[in-house]
């Protein structure tokens, strides 16, 4: 401990900011992470969401993911988010995932597209025009 006031006042301030950024859901770079307590509301929105089912051990996502990250800033009216399937297994069985990647767009709660695989840009650039006109 510091024996500065000044220096205790900034750390206590900084250690709450942290405690609250820890209670928001993760955001990064426009993508949110998904599990069971935000899921159902993301999905329900009007504007489309495209969701990245996704696993740490896989190759194919690993590289989805920079081009995932880099289109997410292309349509700021499709809702860019992910499910890690293996702490999520609710989910993915919920929406028949079997293979990962695979991508589902939703809006209003409802599937309207899904794609499976390493689409690349091309793939996530037709799924997010098609369905954010």
């Amino acid at each position: 401990m510091s024996d500065d006031p000044e220096i205790e006042k900034i750390k206590q301030r900084k250690l709450e900011e942290m405690l609250r950024q820890k209670d928001k859901p993760q955001v990064e770079h426009g993508i949110t992470d998904l599990d069971g307590t935000n899921f159902d509301q993301i999905i329900s929105a009007e504007n489309p969401t495209l969701v990245d089912f996704w696993a740490e051990w896989c190759g194919p996502c690993k590289m989805m993911h920079p081009v995932f990250e880099s289109l997410s800033k292309q349509y700021p009216n499709v809702k860019f988010a992910r499910v890690n399937v293996d702490n999520n297994q609710n989910i993915a069985m919920r929406f028949g995932v079997q293979s990962i990647p695979t991508f589902i767009m939703f809006k209003s709660g409802q599937i309207v597209d899904k794609m499976m695989g390493a689409v690349g840009a091309p793939g996530i650039h037709m799924i997010c025009k098609k369905h954010s006109k």
